[in-house]
């Protein structure tokens, strides 16, 4: 029996070209991340992955703007950001810093490089009806950008890199935990750049700009670490006002069922029982004709 060729199809639609330049540019980015990394250069490894940063965030803006979303695009743009924000990142920090602690080092940074990976597939299966206007978990960008300018700051202070450092572990576990927990962060999407705002919210722009030039390798890496610290904080005061709520409803439930109960005592009062006579001398009389 002669086998039936089968007809491979291509992408019949193509590809738009602009929005996946900038995507390729991110991957290469991550990728000469790792490179310099293995390198032991260590610096130029946190620049790279803030460069594929940036062209992360041009791709999905050039893509919403002139209207050039594709599936292909959606694919190809998560499997760069696991490269560029989960293994480049991964590596960094082990050949950095967490190489001394030998398995629990390598472990964290495979928790962080598998936490983004599920981060970015739960992104892709939510993106729709869920993660609008706020993400679910940390991104994974910002992840990495946490231990990108980590780096850079480290490095602008002591100029070496940590022997042991357990803050660096500690760290990096717990961004792990964040991308895939279910805390809300604000995602900036719904933000409507050509629409007139106020004149003062180009002078935050503009200092907030002037902030970060003035001495970026310090300045960076709390920028990043407030919008981290945005939703933990969030996730604090809401369960607190969830747990007053619950305290008032309970609170409410409970003077609901003792009106109720006392209503059935008011109720009971009424009633009386058949066979017992309240006049002490009907009892007598009674008594006496048993008697006889």
């Amino acid at each position: 029996m002669d086998d039936i060729p089968v007809k491979r199809e291509g992408i019949k639609k193509g590809i738009y070209l602009l929005p996946n330049l900038c995507t390729t540019a991110s991957l290469f980015c991550g990728f000469y991340s790792i490179v310099s990394s293995l390198k032991g250069e260590f610096v130029t490894a946190a620049w790279a992955i803030l460069a594929a940063g940036i062209f992360d965030f041009m791709d999905g803006r050039i893509a919403r703007l002139t209207k050039a979303n594709s599936e292909f695009g959606v694919e190809y743009d998560s499997l760069v950001d696991l490269a560029s924000f989960g293994l480049a990142p991964g590596v960094l920090v082990y050949t950095w810093a967490l190489q001394p602690f030998d398995r629990i080092g390598w472990l964290a940074a495979f928790l962080f490089f598998a936490c983004g990976a599920l981060r970015l597939a739960r992104f892709n299966v939510q993106s729709d009806n869920v993660e609008k206007r706020y993400f679910q978990g940390l991104p994974i960008p910002v992840a990495a950008y946490v231990l990108a300018t980590f780096v850079i700051f480290h490095d602008y202070l002591y100029d070496i890199p940590p022997l042991k450092s357990w803050f660096v572990l500690v760290m990096t576990v717990v961004l792990a935990l964040l991308m895939v927990s279910t805390f809300r962060y604000y995602s900036f999407k719904q933000v409507d750049f050509k629409s007139r705002w106020s004149f003062f919210m180009l002078v935050i722009f503009v200092g907030v700009f002037f902030l970060i030039a003035a001495e970026p390798k310090v300045t960076m890496f709390f920028v990043v670490l407030t919008y981290v610290t945005t939703g933990i904080l969030e996730e604090i005061i809401t369960r607190r006002k969830s747990k007053a709520l619950l305290g008032k409803f309970r609170a409410w439930k409970s003077l609901k069922v003792e009106a109720s109960s006392e209503e059935d005592d008011d109720s009971g009062e009424g009633y009386r029982d058949v066979g017992t006579s309240e006049d002490p001398d009907d009892d007598d009389q009674n008594d006496q004709q048993l008697h006889h």
